[in-house]
C-alpha cells in the first residue's frame, strides 16, 4: 500500500512539475519581449543574409515595441557566429539569421562547436534568393537542353565557378550535375564578384548566381542567362525559362533565409517570432525591400521549415559524400 501511495505521489508530483514549466513558458510568452532583442547573422554586413536580418529586425521593433539589433559576427565559415547563439541563453532574445549554410557546413566540417540538428529550433523561413544558370557568351549554348548536351558531349572539359567551396553557388552546381548526370570540373573563388569577373572573362564556362549580382553584365552581353530556379519568370529578364519550363521542375536550388533560436527557447516564444515573421512579410515596406534586393518571400510554419532543412540535408549528405566535398 505504501509503495503504491509512494509512486501515485511521484507520478503526481511529475504532473505538477510538468504543468508548472508550461505554464511558466506560456508566461514567459505572454510577457515577451520585454527587453532588447539580438540577432546575429554569421557573414559580413552588406549580404544577402545581412540585409534581410536588417528588413526583419527593422519590421519587428516596430511590431513587438523593442529595440531589435543586428550584430555581425563572421568567420569560419559563418560557425563563429553561429556557435554564438548555440551557446546563448534560450530566451529568445538572442536569434541567429542564417542562410543554406546552417545545413552545408556541418556536412563538410563535421568537427564543428555545436551540433547544428541538436542546438537549435528552426523558427520560420522569410525569403529565397533563385539561382539563375549563367554562361560564358562565347559557349554555343542558349537553354538549359543545350548546356546538357554539349556538357555530356565534352565530359569533365567545362568548368563551373562558385563563391567557394560549400557555399550555395557550389552546391547548387553539385545538385544540377547529380540530376543530369554531366561531368564538370568546379572551380571554387573567394566570392562571388571574382567568380562572375572570370566567367565574364571566358576562363570558366557556368556559374549558379544570384540575380542581382549577375545583371549588369547579362545586359552588357558578357554572359547568357538559361533558367532561373524561381516559381515564376524573373520580371526584369521575362525571356530567361524557369527550370520547370527547361525541363527540370524537380531543380529548385535556391538561397534561403530563415530565422532560429537556441535549443530550449520555449515554444510559445518561438510560436510568436513565427507569426511575427508571418506579419512582416505582410508589409508593403518589406516587399519594396525584397524586390530591391532581388528577394522573394518564403513564409513557413516551423514544421515546413524544419521539414525543409531536412530534405535539404537528405539531398545534399549523398552528394558531399560521393564528390568528396571539404571546407578548405
Amino acid at each position: 500500500m505504501t509503495q503504491t501511495t509512494g509512486r501515485g505521489q511521484k507520478i503526481f508530483g511529475l504532473l505538477i512539475a510538468a504543468w508548472l514549466a508550461l505554464f511558466a513558458g506560456a508566461a514567459s510568452a505572454q510577457a515577451y519581449p520585454n527587453k532588447p532583442i539580438r540577432i546575429i547573422v554569421p557573414t559580413t554586413p552588406g549580404g544577402g543574409i545581412d540585409i534581410g536580418a536588417r528588413l526583419l529586425a527593422e519590421k519587428f521593433k516596430e511590431s513587438m515595441g523593442q529595440a531589435v539589433t543586428v550584430e555581425n559576427r563572421a568567420g569560419g565559415n559563418s560557425a563563429i557566429g553561429t556557435d554564438a547563439v548555440a551557446k546563448a541563453q534560450a530566451d529568445g532574445y538572442t536569434l541567429l539569421f542564417a542562410s543554406n549554410a546552417h545545413v552545408v557546413l556541418p556536412l563538410i566540417a563535421p568537427k564543428l562547436p555545436y551540433d547544428t540538428n541538436k542546438d537549435f529550433i528552426p523558427v520560420g523561413s522569410m525569403a529565397y534568393l533563385p539561382y539563375v544558370l549563367l554562361v560564358n557568351s562565347q559557349l554555343p549554348v542558349n537553354s538549359v537542353k543545350e548546356f546538357v548536351a554539349y556538357a555530356k558531349a565534352r565530359p569533365g572539359k567545362l568548368s563551373f565557378a562558385s563563391a567557394g567551396v560549400g557555399a550555395g553557388s557550389h552546391m547548387a552546381g553539385e545538385v544540377f550535375k547529380a540530376m543530369t548526370g554531366v561531368q564538370m570540373l568546379h572551380v571554387p573563388f573567394k566570392g562571388g564578384a571574382p567568380a562572375l569577373v572570370e566567367l565574364a572573362g571566358g576562363r570558366v564556362d557556368a556559374l549558379w548566381s544570384t540575380w542581382n549580382a549577375a545583371m549588369a553584365l547579362i545586359k552588357a552581353g558578357k554572359i547568357k542567362a538559361l533558367a532561373v530556379t524561381s516559381e515564376k519568370r524573373y520580371e526584369g529578364q521575362p525571356d530567361v525559362q524557369t527550370f520547370a519550363e527547361a525541363g527540370m521542375p524537380d531543380y529548385q536550388e535556391r538561397a534561403w533565409l530563415g530565422l532560429f533560436a537556441p535549443a530550449g527557447t520555449p515554444g510559445p516564444i518561438v510560436d510568436k517570432l513565427n507569426a511575427e515573421i508571418a506579419k512582416v512579410l505582410q508589409s508593403p515596406a518589406i516587399k519594396e525591400g525584397f524586390e530591391a534586393q532581388g528577394l522573394l518571400p518564403l513564409q513557413t510554419t516551423r514544421q515546413q521549415f524544419a521539414d525543409l532543412l531536412k530534405r535539404e540535408t537528405a539531398t545534399l549528405a549523398p552528394i558531399v559524400k560521393a564528390e568528396n566535398i571539404r571546407m578548405e
